[in-house]
């Protein structure tokens, strides 16, 4: 577990998603759940000692399942945005893990078996405050790479956790985005609201301002190459045959590739075909 501010941790050691968790004087916030479940096990013994009140707290920042299988070892309350919620309801209520090859973490779990989803007992709409200590903690809407991503904002600290709103050295993962909110999202941590902020992507732990850049503009390219498909009317087989932004312009500087990859750029492409309709927003809504 590695301190990143004053009473604010992260941990990038287990499958799937950065983890985050905050000590406070009324209890823990825990930020997403590893989805296997002896990571979950050795990831609550870790937070036995972390400090704080007694209660216990966990945000999804969005409903992949990378972030939220684990959520029901973690046997505390829950918080997502109502988007989330509404995800998890339309999903049988229990998942079995049956080869998909999306490249996410949790396909790469052995032994995972049944798991009943477990669904957000608190949800917010916009925004939300947790007042555990002197200062609250805000969580905020910020759709992009999924209906329901949400922000944990300590604004304090200057420490905001993203989610998969900006991901290290990795073609982001669209099956669920609506890419022009995600773009909106992104220009957001480059705006003067975020200067000097340390930003915790969701796969890859802090990230620099030039990685933020880099998500924007590959993104951009996505969103462009789109649209000029779209202006051709073109069927959602020439997503595959198109020029690809290069996975490349993510690499952040000399830094290998983190752990938790979630998917490759041929997989996030193929995935984006199947939801591609040439008349649509360019969203990823069907």
């Amino acid at each position: 577990m590695q301190a990143i501010a004053k009473d604010i941790y992260i941990e990038d050691g287990y499958s799937g998603v950065t983890l985050g968790a905050i000590p406070l004087a009324h209890g823990l916030i825990q930020i997403d759940a590893p989805p296997a479940p002896e990571d979950g096990r050795a990831w609550r013994a870790a937070l036995l000692n972390s400090g704080g009140g007694s209660e216990r707290l966990l945000i999804n920042l969005d409903a992949h399942p990378d972030r939220t299988l684990g959520a029901r070892a973690m046997d505390c309350t829950i918080v997502a945005h109502e988007k989330t919620a509404q995800v998890f309801r339309s999903r049988p209520n229990t998942f079995k893990a049956q080869g998909e090859e999306t490249g996410a973490d949790w396909e790469n779990i052995v032994g995972l078996g049944s798991i009943r989803w477990i669904l957000p007992e608190i949800t917010f709409s916009h925004q939300m405050a947790i007042h555990w200590d002197e200062t609250p903690i805000l969580l905020e809407h910020h759709p992009g790479p999924a209906a329901g991503a949400t922000w944990v904002i300590l604004p304090e600290a200057k420490v905001v956790f993203v989610g998969d709103a900006v991901l290290r050295n990795q073609p982001p993962f669209l099956a669920w985005a609506d890419l022009p909110a995600w773009v909106e999202t992104v220009k957001l941590l480059l705006s003067p609201a975020y200067r000097g902020w340390l930003v915790v992507s969701g796969r890859g732990g802090v990230v620099a301002v030039d990685v933020i850049r880099a998500q924007k503009d590959y993104l951009e390219q996505i969103l462009n190459k789109l649209g000029k498909l779209a202006q051709k009317k073109s069927p959602p087989e020439a997503v595959e045959k198109s020029d690809r932004p290069s996975p490349e312009s993510l690499q952040d500087s000399c830094q290998p590739a983190p752990k938790n990859t979630p998917n490759g750029c041929g997989t996030a492409y193929g995935i984006l075909c199947r939801h591609y309709h040439p008349t649509s927003n360019l969203g990823g809504e069907e």
